[in-house]
């Protein structure tokens, strides 16, 4: 039985018991068991535990998981200190400074934010290593659409940013108007000039944040 131990556990039962969601268990017992995969299975779900449904006030959403070793544990553009921050991670990085005047730091670990309320949501969960998209339309899709309506319907302001092709696709399921949706390129490098260098994103979520009386994110990774 899946588990985040805290609010999301009752949000998503239903989808738990859900044939889709069964199909893509087994899928996954079946991955694991036989290749390898990433993250690992305990970090799989890491975006819902370290953000409670009630704390979410920014979602940032990713397609699917780093495919390297030791490089992805289930916050979207996240990796584990000791990891090199890959190029995306580096010019979010740049555009942070930018942005915000934040330091680089010397590794690329984002738990700081999905503690403070930053939903760092894939919409692919898992990947095979070295084959990007490799589990895709296997029912993760499904699920994480139903998170991203859950963070709709939600009562209190809440900033969807989402960069690139991929991510836009999923602005059709954010149509509460008490949201903000910020959109642009992708970070990575094939595309992060053609918008996301000067989004200012990150000082544009923590206006709105403080318009609404909510508390502003500190994007400084230490």
């Amino acid at each position: 039985m899946v588990k985040m131990n805290n609010d999301w556990d009752d949000l998503l039962k239903e989808e738990f018991s859900k044939d889709y969601f069964t199909l893509l268990q087994a899928f996954l017992k079946e991955e694991y068991e036989t290749q390898t995969i990433y993250p690992p299975k305990e970090d799989v779900f890491n975006a819902l535990a370290y953000t409670p449904y009630q704390n979410a006030r920014v979602v940032i959403l990713g397609q699917d998981p780093y495919h390297g070793k030791g490089q992805a544990h289930g916050l979207c553009f996240s990796v584990r200190k000791g990891i090199t921050p890959p190029p995306s991670l580096k010019n979010i990085y740049k555009e942070l400074q930018s942005d915000l005047n934040c330091t680089i730091p010397n590794h690329g670990e984002l738990t700081k934010w999905a503690k403070q309320g930053v939903l760092m949501l894939n919409t692919v969960l898992s990947v095979r290593e070295g084959k990007p998209n490799s589990h895709a339309k296997k029912g993760w899709e499904t699920f994480t659409d139903q998170i991203i309506c859950k963070m709709n319907e939600k009562k209190t302001p809440v900033v969807f940013l989402l960069w690139g092709r991929h991510a836009l696709q999923k602005a059709e399921l954010i149509t509460n108007p008490l949201h903000l949706i910020l959109t642009c390129a992708h970070p990575s490098p094939f595309s992060a000039r053609n918008g996301f260098f000067g989004c200012q994103h990150f000082s544009k979520t923590n206006t709105f944040l403080t318009e609404h009386q909510l508390m502003p994110i500190d994007w400084q990774i230490d």
